[in-house]
């Protein structure tokens, strides 16, 4: 564990570097709740991190798929592992699509009580309380978003995600996988299609996030470079001329 935490450290300043812009500009004439979560993200992620203080808290080890411009190209990015697991999933008939998030809140509550335990324990709310509709307001353009995916069979939700679209990032910001379906590929297939639609249909944004590196278990980082994911260190960019120092 020491060894892996030291290991850790060092890498945390040895990534490579990349400026995203989260083009807050561009929400001018969008419902204003775009503009705010550009804010809210822009903050969070430079604020202090809670153990590295003299560090932002989402800028060294950011999980990152730098998106190619055609689909194909992220298939060449996906591990044989990963290619196995999607046809996996079709082949037993799982579906991906973009959801209405409110029509499955049923489904939804039963994916989150699925396993009491995944990358840690789920919270109370996830495990016992009810599902809160999402009420996020329909965006005006595709520069900033909020869509919700999912993988269904026969009717029934059985993978979802929530994605941030802000300017040139597309943050996976909520992901969960039926425990019961796990092996079927379905949040695979999730992840693949989600990236299709990203590369076909929102043309500024040039990188797929998946939360944090360091942040995550062994398993949790072999999935997702599987897919295509690696820890860079990220200079975020609001999008009015004013970069981040780091």
């Amino acid at each position: 564990m020491i060894f892996r935490l030291i290991h850790d450290l060092v890498a945390m300043f040895r990534l490579p570097e990349v400026t995203i812009d989260l083009m807050r500009k561009e929400t001018e004439g969008n419902d204003p709740f775009y503009r705010d979560l550009v804010d809210k993200f822009h903050a969070e992620a430079t604020a202090p991190h809670p153990r590295l203080r003299f560090v932002g808290a989402i800028e060294r080890g950011v999980a990152l798929c730098p998106l190619p411009r055609e689909a194909d190209g992220y298939l060449e990015l996906v591990e044989p592992a990963g290619h196995r697991n999607v046809k996996k999933a079709k082949r037993l008939g799982y579906v991906f699509g973009r959801i209405d998030y409110n029509r499955y809140l049923d489904d939804v509550g039963d994916i989150r009580r699925s396993a009491e335990v995944r990358q840690g324990r789920m919270p109370d709310a996830y495990l016992q309380g009810p599902v809160t509709p999402c009420r996020n307001p329909p965006s005006r353009s595709r520069t900033h978003d909020y869509p919700y995916f999912g993988v269904t069979k026969d009717g029934r939700l059985v993978a979802y995600a929530g994605v941030l679209v802000a300017g040139e990032l597309a943050m996976i910001e909520h992901i969960l996988g039926h425990a019961q379906h796990q092996a079927d590929g379905v949040v695979p297939l999730l992840i693949a299609g989600i990236a299709g639609v990203l590369i076909a249909e929102y043309g500024d944004v040039k990188y797929f996030g998946y939360g944090t590196w360091f942040g995550a278990g062994t398993t949790l980082r072999r999935f997702k470079r599987k897919f295509g994911f690696r820890p860079y260190r990220v200079r975020w960019e609001l999008g009015e001329g004013k970069a981040v120092r780091l």
